[in-house]
């Protein structure tokens, strides 16, 4: 079916018509994405196989890190040594092991906080001195550790 084309008379009427037409509210300026620099400090994501793999269990870590027993500072100097050399040899997926730590831990006891590794591991994930080189932080399945430990998928060199 051949769509009819308006007449000189049509659009002219047409064009009267609409002339004095306002919009009834002004719509707001949308705004513009920010595209996501080398160094972003939020993983970008990876495709939806590896992801759904991840969820399964199915994909192996390469490499394995346990902050287990270590200090704030010293888990957080292991954390980006560790990270950064496993960028360096070229793996793509690595297992951080935080422990699930204890109801109790949540609290200061004696002035030292107790159980924050699992809490502070994200956040130095997130770290501009390490989000360049993660694509990806998601929590392990139950064979790797489950909510105590954490895959993260870095970035190709």
């Amino acid at each position: 079916m051949k769509r009819r084309t308006a007449s000189d008379d049509e659009r002219a009427e047409f064009e009267a018509a609409f002339r004095e037409a306002r919009p009834i509210k002004a719509l707001p300026a949308r705004r513009a994405r920010k595209a996501l620099s080398a160094n972003a400090t939020e993983p970008t994501g990876i495709d939806g196989g590896t992801a759904r793999e991840l969820r399964k269990g199915a994909l192996d870590p390469e490499a394995r890190l346990d902050l287990h027993g270590m200090t704030e500072r010293i888990a957080h100097r292991a954390l980006t040594t560790f990270l950064r050399g496993a960028q360096a040899r070229g793996l793509k997926l690595v297992l951080i092991v935080t422990g699930k730590g204890r109801q109790q831990e949540s609290f200061e006891l004696y002035g030292e906080r107790r159980g924050v590794l699992k809490e502070l591991t994200p956040r130095w994930l997130r770290e501009p001195a390490l989000g360049g080189f993660i694509a990806d932080i998601r929590p392990a399945h139950r064979r790797h550790g489950g909510d105590g430990a954490l895959y993260v998928y870095l970035r190709k060199r």
